[in-house]
């Protein structure tokens, strides 16, 4: 079932499209600012986002080059407002893989959904990771590291994912929690930490380097 990301600040406009994408089979998140939208599309945990551009917080089009920036792929149909031939050109350059304006139809909206999601699907799996000489096999879900294959837990396989997805970028810590444990685990919790102390035991103590006061990243070099 396809992961459908909401970013939208109409509270009538976001009901509709989750109303309709729902009914067609579609799970739905809704979120009504640009940070909180940036963050979740951040996880990598949908596969398609339906983005306005004006926005609390972070606008569409920083979303979009924020996330692009960040290796992050997921599918962006924006779906705006704003009807100027530069604002289309500058999203579409910017990142996004489409461009709607408002007032809509559902049924194009839903057609261009399932259009996107499709083109994702085509594309090449990617299924190992690497940064350095570090590996992640997707399929055997085992790492290597300097050529020594290390065994990890489910958790540890997840997370170390979730960095080699985004190496040389700073992952708070509530970022991982949200994407590796959900929303069920308190915010002040320190799992977070325990699970980087054993990456790096397994890996080595450079994988993971600590950013003060902001969270974690994997080095690339």
């Amino acid at each position: 079932m396809n992961r459908i990301l909401i970013v939208e600040d109409e509270e009538r406009i976001a009901s509709f499209v989750e109303k309709g994408l729902r009914s067609n089979g579609f799970t739905t998140t809704v979120v009504t600012d640009g940070d909180a939208g940036y963050e979740y599309a951040l996880t990598g945990g949908f596969d398609l986002a339906v983005l306005d551009i004006n926005l609390p917080g972070r606008d569409g089009f920083t979303i979009l080059r924020e996330l692009r920036e960040a290796r992050v792929t997921t599918p962006v149909i924006v779906l705006t407002a704003r009807d100027s031939v530069r604002d289309a050109v500058a999203g579409l350059e910017g990142g996004a893989d489409d461009w709607m304006t408002k007032p809509f139809r559902f049924e194009e909206l839903l057609a261009r959904v399932r259009l996107r999601l499709r083109t994702a699907a085509r594309a090449p799996e990617v299924t190992v990771l690497r940064a350095g000489s570090l590996s992640l096999d997707l399929r055997t879900r085992r790492a290597r590291a300097d050529e020594r294959t290390v065994d990890l837990t489910a958790r540890e396989f997840v997370l170390l994912e979730l960095f080699l997805r985004h190496p040389g970028q700073v992952l708070s810590r509530e970022q991982i929690l949200s994407h590796v444990w959900g929303y069920d685990f308190d915010p002040g919790s320190n799992i977070v930490d325990v699970y980087v102390r054993t990456l790096r035991k397994k890996l080595g103590a450079e994988r993971v380097e600590t950013v003060r006061g902001m969270g974690y990243r994997l080095p690339t070099g």
